[in-house]
């Protein structure tokens, strides 16, 4: 349905007001005029009746005479005069023959004045052919009162034509006058129309820009002078709406903003769906954890992009019990296994009505992992350490219940006690190292400097050359002069030597282990050295590889003990090379051997 203006409800029924009104007026007044006229007519007919009744009373006996008289009288006055008998036929006449008249009797006023009234009527005269005004009145010889002594009738009338021909004039001039009241009447009701219109024009342009987020205009300073009290009143109403909408508006958008932040922000992943299931929105880290795209996830089913039953089922039992869930799930994608902390909660709208629920989910993957780590560390640490402390404990304890007295006994039993206070000491030399390696990489305390790769290899070779020789063992060193490296040569030649001193261990008589560099990448800036220890010994299993540079940690517990070694060689060597940013990498297969990389940045020398 098209709704129109507002000028176009008033101007129109005003104006339609008005012109019905008019011509209710005129109608009323010429139907008031016509009537008055008639009235003032009959009266003059009814008085030239009276003034000659009683002459047609004397002349009734004398028909030639009377003829003669009604022509007469009714020539003189203009006036048509007729006298019918009791028999209702013509006696005289003053503008017809009477012989050629139909009979009166039944005429409605005849009829009246036989019965002793005074009769009136207005009709068309078929003789005279237009309408005429008749008055009637009882005539009698003697002038009585008497209806039985009544003897003919006395009838007066005149054409009404000229009462026509004269109202038709007031009716136009009337007319006339209606119309240019209307006219006026039409300027007057659209200026006032406009008047009440524009104002609130205006205030609909503004309450559209506002509709539109503009709230810079006001609509009370647009209002001119004639406008109405209520019209001014709602025009400053609605500024002072304006206003408050504009502080809240601003205050929500603000408030939007800040939790736009925080929820793209929050490290947790956060999911809202409705009743149905359909993402009502996902913040980047759930997009990311989950593999999908949050741009495109809003409106979609959460079925469809996030296939884990556990999930929906929970969800779903969320949406239908409204109680709240917190458990822990297992989600499996293509890299692995990953463990989420799912808490499940009901999504209420501002009047308390439940609308959906929310999903916070934590990936303690890693958490769980080092939880598990910090486990083992504990329990390594104090097993590594109570070990030579129980050893040095008992045979102390034996020295002093007698022992001591044997010699060979006491310095067999002393030369123990001696090799459990120095792997207690090697123990915690190593604890003491790679917490100073921590540290310093923390605080950029490290001190690196540009030198030749080769010399640090080298150096390590030599550290290892004599436990290798006595077990067998070949060293090689493969890398070129010219290969330059950002690095502290002290702790990157203890790396090397721990990741040689593991493999010399590993190795059986006859092996060799390779020490190699390589420049990898193009020519520039971006130029990497890979350091390869490579060796033939026993290799490791593949499911030992990822916690393989953890503290303490053993593949072969049996043969760590039988070796030796304090279980945080690969730990320092780790924390060596991040601290110069760098990585280490490993590859191993049991029975066929090891290679361990380390990945610098480097370049050759010019």
């Amino acid at each position: 349905m098209r709704h129109k203006k507002l000028i176009w409800h008033i101007f129109p029924a005003s104006l339609l007001t008005i012109a019905v009104s008019i011509v209710a007026i005129t109608w009323y007044a010429t139907t008031t005029i016509h009537d008055f006229f008639l009235d003032h007519v009959e009266a003059d007919l009814t008085a030239r009746a009276g003034l000659i009744r009683s002459r047609v009373g004397v002349l009734l006996g004398d028909t030639p005479e009377l003829r003669s008289f009604c022509v007469q009288v009714g020539r003189e006055s203009v006036t048509r005069i007729t006298v019918i008998s009791k028999d209702g036929s013509v006696l005289a006449d003053s503008n017809e023959r009477p012989e050629s008249m139909e009979n009166h009797l039944k005429r409605p006023e005849i009829a009246r004045a036989f019965a002793g009234e005074k009769g009136q009527s207005l009709r068309f005269s078929k003789t005279l052919n237009e309408s005429m005004l008749y008055v009637a009145v009882p005539v009698q010889r003697d002038g009585g009162a008497d209806p039985a002594a009544i003897q003919a009738v006395l009838r007066m009338a005149v054409p009404v034509t000229s009462i026509d021909r004269a109202l038709s004039g007031i009716q136009m001039r009337i007319a006339f006058g209606s119309v240019l009241v209307i006219l006026v009447s039409a300027l007057v009701v659209l200026v006032i129309s406009r008047n009440i219109s524009q104002p609130l024009e205006k205030m609909k342009k503004n309450a559209e820009a506002f509709a539109r987020g503009d709230f810079s205009q006001r609509m009370q300073g647009h209002q001119s002078g004639s406008a109405s009290l209520e019209v001014v009143s709602l025009a400053s109403s609605m500024d002072r709406m304006a206003e408050m909408l504009n502080e809240k508006i601003r205050t929500i958008e603000t408030d939007r903003k800040q939790l736009d932040t925080v929820f793209s922000s929050m490290v947790e992943a956060v999911i809202a769906v409705d009743v149905e299931e359909r993402i009502i929105s996902i913040n980047a880290a759930a997009a990311r954890l989950l593999g999908i795209d949050h741009r495109q996830a809003p409106g979609k089913l959460l079925q469809a992009l996030v296939r884990h039953i556990e999930l929906q089922v929970q969800i779903g039992r969320v949406l239908t019990t409204g109680e709240s869930v917190e458990k822990e799930i297992v989600f499996r994608e293509q890299n692995g296994e990953k463990l989420l902390q799912v808490r499940i909660v009901t999504l209420y709208d501002g009047k308390a009505r439940k609308v959906g629920a929310l999903v916070v989910i934590n990936d303690v993957t890693k958490l769980r992992r080092l939880e598990t780590i910090r486990r083992d560390f504990v329990a390594n640490v104090s097993h590594e350490l109570r070990t030579p402390i129980t050893s040095i404990r008992g045979y102390v304890e034996t020295l002093l219940d007698g022992a001591i007295d044997n010699r060979e006994d006491a310095i067999k039993f002393l030369q123990t006690v001696q090799r459990q206070s120095d792997r207690l000491n090697a123990i915690i030399d190593d604890l003491l190292a790679l917490s100073r390696i921590e540290q310093e990489s923390s605080v950029g305390d490290i001190l690196l400097q540009e030198g030749p790769l080769r010399m640090a290899l080298e150096s390590a070779v030599q550290t290892c050359q004599i436990e290798a020789g006595r077990v067998g063992v070949g060293l090689v060193v493969d890398c070129p002069e010219d290969i330059l490296v950002t690095m502290n040569h002290t702790l990157l030649e203890q790396a090397i030597v721990n990741l040689l001193v593991n493999a010399v261990k590993y190795s059986r008589k006859d092996d060799l282990v390779t020490v190699s560099a390589r420049l990898t990448g193009d020519k520039g800036d971006g130029r990497k050295v890979t350091i390869t220890v490579r060796d033939t010994g026993c290799g490791i299993a593949a499911e030992h590889l990822p916690r393989l540079f953890e503290r303490f940690y053993r593949s072969d517990k049996a043969r760590s003990r039988a070796v030796g070694g304090t279980g945080l060689g690969l730990a320092i060597v780790k924390h060596i090379v991040q601290a110069h940013g760098g990585k280490i990498d490993v590859r191993s297969q049991e029975g066929v051997g090891s290679e361990f990389t380390i990945t610098l940045e480097g370049r050759a020398a010019d």
